[in-house]
């Protein structure tokens, strides 16, 4: 069965040889192909497999990674990055009511636990340290509290780290058996922090 493409794997495939470019690009460019065989395969990829879907030969990948060690912690590095997630959450549509704008922020930060943890647990223990590190504020989710701080019991900063850590618990398949939706977690999140709930 082919497993279904996710947010951090959306990455189209090619047979066809790529052009030369500089090396930079060149790395971020194996760093993406390999990642949908990463969740496909495990670390069990080959790097006949990721020379084929970047479009290079499979020379090139050790012009720029020491090893397939070195390319799977970069494909680490580049998908436990936040600046794309970011991204997503200060796209969300601003003229939306509040609570729709944090039910698609929850949708966004639910897609970010699961494409995380389908990566991380394709790979092997060995890798498992370089994927803990400090979790940092997301700015644009702070944001967005900001904008209506009227609406809250708490500081915006409190907010947005609340929000984010009842969607991890409430999400991460490691810790609950069926995620909750995000209307549910929106729910949950309103009787904590919102200002018609204090006493």
């Amino acid at each position: 069965m082919t497993p279904t493409r996710t947010a951090i794997e959306e990455v189209p495939r090619t047979q066809k040889r790529a052009s030369a470019l500089p090396p930079g690009e060149r790395r971020s460019m194996i760093v993406q192909a390999t990642l949908p065989l990463l969740l496909e395969h495990g670390e069990m990829v080959t790097t006949r497999q990721i020379a084929d879907a970047a479009g290079i030969a499979e020379g090139t990948i050790f012009r720029v990674f020491a090893d397939k060690d070195e390319l799977i912690a970069a494909v680490l590095d580049a998908a436990l990055d936040t600046a794309a997630l970011e991204q997503a959450l200060a796209t969300v549509d601003a003229s939306l009511p509040f609570e729709d704008r944090i039910t698609a922020s929850v949708e966004i930060l639910q897609r970010r636990t699961v494409d995380i943890w389908r990566l991380v647990s394709s790979i092997g223990t060995k890798f498992h340290d370089s994927t803990r590190r400090p979790i940092t504020d997301l700015n644009a989710l702070v944001a967005m509290f900001e904008q209506h701080r009227d609406r809250l019991a708490v500081e915006p900063l409190v907010a947005a780290r609340l929000l984010r850590a009842f969607t991890l618990s409430l999400t991460h398949p490691a810790l609950i058996d069926e995620p909750m939706s995000p209307d549910e977690i929106v729910r949950f999140f309103f009787r904590g922090t919102a200002e018609e709930h204090r006493c």
